[in-house]
């Protein structure tokens, strides 16, 4: 590439009185550094790969720091601890001894400066699923950073540019199913705040310490030490043979999502714990509450509902959406979710069944005195429950109406035995980059050519769906059907593009998306 051709700044966009906050901030952010606009045009990318150490990608983090801005400091540890489960111990790994780990909070703008101490028995990392950061502290590791020895620390370092619902997570093998999440909540400055109480539930299915770990689960699968399918492994009740002709023995299938996952867990938690030891949350009849649900599960989509109320979607990923009412919720692995519910008078069970598994999370809210009700499961789950990609975006956040500059298509696919999941046909990491210049348009074909839903999570980036413009970083693709996404390619870097379900991403179902300049 020749030494004229560069990544060059044009103008921030103009505010008008309609411009919503959250623009008016992310333009502002970037001013400094200016959007980036890319060298070539339609046709193949060219140019060479921009890393995370590029300083392009500094100089764009440069431009989002400005005087005066706040910095949010803390730390976490990863280490092996006993969490209690209802009554029953459970040896695993956390952050400061908690399950979920320590929320961590600031407002949109803020710098994030998180010290991380890896006292586990092997390698770590941190990934801030859903933020759209610079590159280099992505979490990342063998794409973004040098892994997290035992015994060392890494300092993450970044501002959040958008306000939304988050979560971190060890992007590290299987560390995630072992219990190394926790949420980020990146509040909005004018966020009018008008509820009497906010509430996060995280979601997460759980076998850790109850019999077998994730490393036994991914040996049963047939998945190698490094990822990817071990030939002729693999031991699944009967369940072989290419997805998309997949029909076993029948368990673990939902009438929405098709085959529900590959793996059957013991228990499920909200907020860290069980059904028999369930979370109680109090409040009055009539108080306005904003929920925030997070799914942090490895290979389980959850169906929410509150007994007896009806949610209002207000949120997905981060994003204002159109409000919808809904009975439930049916959420993938590493969505999101706010919802606004008026509470009524009484206890009534917050519920989430494992979608097309055996097995629920439970807690209890509480607004009155009295038992708690004998019907624990909700009707509500019983009604037709409402996906993301049944949303619509609110318009503030709509991306800018233009032609893409650049299409790829992605096809999803793979095989239980072996245990392999492809993206094109190829296995990470042999899997082909979806290369890319900086200042694109770029739509992305996702084909699901398997029986399984897929949870697909591009990050360092929000797309919008191309058919409703609704904005995501995680969208749950079902069985034989096509999803096509856009955004525009403003945050320079290499960045993962996979499957969260984390046995899939495990074996293979993973990419990059590769900026070039």
């Amino acid at each position: 590439m020749s030494d004229e051709c560069q990544w060059r700044a044009v103008q921030p966009r103009s505010v008008s009185s309609s411009f919503s906050r959250r623009a008016f901030l992310f333009g502002s952010l970037l001013a400094g550094a200016g959007a980036l606009a890319a060298c070539t045009g339609p046709g193949t990318a060219t140019g060479n790969r921009v890393m995370g150490s590029s300083d392009l990608v500094r100089r764009l983090e440069e431009g989002r720091r400005f005087p005066g801005q706040k910095v949010v400091a803390t730390r976490l540890t990863a280490r092996p601890v006993d969490v209690d489960l209802g009554g029953r111990l459970a040896t695993t790994w956390a952050y400061d001894d908690q399950l979920p780990g320590p929320l961590i909070r600031a407002r949109a703008g803020e710098r994030l400066q998180i010290v991380v101490d890896n006292r586990l028995p092997e390698d770590s990392s941190v990934h801030w699923h859903g933020i759209a950061m610079r590159n280099d502290m992505d979490g990342v590791p063998g794409l973004t950073q040098e892994p997290i020895a035992p015994g060392s620390r890494f300092t993450y370092d970044f501002t959040a540019p958008d306000p939304g619902t988050y979560f971190y997570h060890s992007h590290s093998g299987l560390q995630l199913d072992r219990g190394l999440y926790g949420v980020v909540l990146i509040d909005d400055p004018e966020d009018p705040g008008d509820y009497d109480n906010e509430w996060v539930v995280v979601l997460d299915d759980w076998l850790d310490g109850m019999g077998r770990t994730p490393d036994d689960v991914s040996r049963d699968l047939g998945i190698g030490a490094g990822g990817g399918a071990v030939s002729g492994s693999g031991n699944l009740g009967g369940r072989h043979g290419m997805m998309n002709m997949y029909g076993g023995d029948g368990s673990m299938m939902s009438p929405i999502l098709g085959s529900a996952g590959d793996v059957s867990y013991p228990t499920y938690l909200i907020n860290g714990r069980p059904s028999e030891d369930m979370q109680v949350w109090n409040a009055s009849p009539g108080d306005r509450v904003r929920i925030r649900f997070v799914n942090a599960g490895a290979d389980t989509a959850f169906r929410v509902a509150l007994g007896g109320h009806r949610m209002t979607v207000t949120h997905t990923d981060g994003f204002p959406v159109m409000p919808v009412e809904t009975d439930s919720l049916l959420i993938g692995m590493g969505e999101r979710f706010d919802v606004m519910v008026t509470l009524g008078d009484g206890a009534f069970p917050m519920y989430a069944d494992a979608e097309g598994k055996a097995g629920h999370a439970r807690a209890l809210v509480r607004t009155a005195m009295g038992d708690v009700p004998n019907q624990s499961r909700p009707d509500e789950l019983d009604r037709s429950p409402l996906l993301g990609t049944d949303l619509s975006p609110a318009e503030e956040v709509r991306l800018p109406g233009k032609g893409h500059d650049r299409y790829l298509s992605v096809d999803l696919g793979g095989s239980m035995s072996p245990y392999r999941w492809t993206l094109n046909g190829r296995a990470h990491p042999d899997s082909a980059p979806l290369e890319v210049n900086g200042g694109e348009r770029v739509r992305i074909r996702l084909r699901n050519m398997s029986d399984m839903f897929h949870p697909m999570h591009l990050h360092g980036h929000t797309f919008a769906l191309a058919d409703s413009g609704l904005r995501k970083d995680t969208v749950t693709i079902r069985p034989m059907r096509s999803i096509e996404i856009e955004f525009d390619t403003d945050n320079p870097g290499q960045w993962a593009m996979h499957c969260h379900n984390a046995y899939h991403q495990e074996a293979g179902m993973m990419t990059t998306l590769s900026y070039l300049a």
